[in-house]
């Protein structure tokens, strides 16, 4: 990852913009070509160093649901349910963790009533019980890291 990519990133985390050419506005802020933008962009997805690049949407605003869940994943099993849980399109975010509940995930769905049957289905699929913690309130913290 070079300064250019540094700047790219650095830059989209604070908006991106809403216009009929907005990748070509971007690369111009950067002083490189829009082809060299999507290029690079395809290239840090390839490469992992960004995992998704794209909007984020307030579920609950358009009619659907968020909620953070968990799973107590035996270590030998981990990769496996790991697959799993990843192969539900409603999985925004999955995550290891150093605790008892080793594997936490973000379920974003259309409807409220879908994240249930989500679980469910997560439940039958790993043979795991998972662990809903729906959101009681909201904060905005507005998070952004440096490259």
């Amino acid at each position: 990852m070079d300064d250019i990519d540094k700047l790219i990133i650095n830059l989209l985390q604070k908006g991106f913009p809403i216009c009929e050419s907005p990748y070509r506005q971007v690369a111009g802020q950067i002083g490189i070509t829009e082809d060299a933008l999507l290029s690079r962009l395809q290239t840090l997805l390839d490469d992992g160093v960004l995992s998704r690049f794209g909007p984020m949407y307030h579920a609950e605003q358009m009619g659907g649901a968020l909620t953070l869940a968990a799973l107590k994943v035996p270590e030998e099993r981990f990769d496996e349910v790991s697959e799993i849980v990843n192969s539900f399109p409603e999985v925004a975010h999955n995550y290891a963790r150093n605790h008892t509940l080793n594997m936490w995930f973000v379920l974003a769905t259309e409807r409220p009533e879908q994240v249930e049957s989500v679980i469910e289905l997560i439940e039958r699929h790993t043979g795991l019980m998972v662990y809903n913690m729906p959101k009681i309130r909201e904060y905005y913290v507005g998070l952004q890291l440096e490259a």
